[in-house]
């Protein structure tokens, strides 16, 4: 199994800047694709970043040019740097995970844009 922490939320005005981390545990050397997702109030959760462990990132249409994940793979990290912030970013963004033993998710980390 694989246990998922994200950290880095909060409240920051549009425009600003935020970084998510994604802490994970576990068979983390089983895992070939990390991303992130979100989840408006009354919406489905949408796709922010995906990236496998071969192949190409891909973004939400959305956020493309103004969000980018990272992976540091020796010290089991992911993050989702995320600038020119808007108000319809705000969701509950979610680290995601999937390899060989199944999809992990986190609890989710609260971001909200708002002057």
């Amino acid at each position: 199994q694989v246990q998922l922490v994200e950290s880095g939320g909060g409240l920051v005005q549009p425009g600003g800047s935020l970084r998510l981390s994604c802490a994970a545990s576990g068979r983390t050397n089983s895992i070939y694709v990390v991303g992130w997702y979100r989840q408006a109030p009354g919406k489905q959760r949408e796709l922010v970043a995906h990236m496998p462990s071969v192949g190409s990132t891909q973004y939400g249409d959305s956020v493309k040019g103004r969000f980018t994940i990272s992976r540091d793979k020796p010290n089991n990290m992911v993050y989702l740097q995320m600038n020119s912030l808007k108000p319809e970013d705000t969701a509950v963004y979610y680290c995601f995970e999937a390899g060989s033993y199944g999809n992990f998710w986190g609890p989710g980390t609260q971001v909200t844009v708002s002057s």
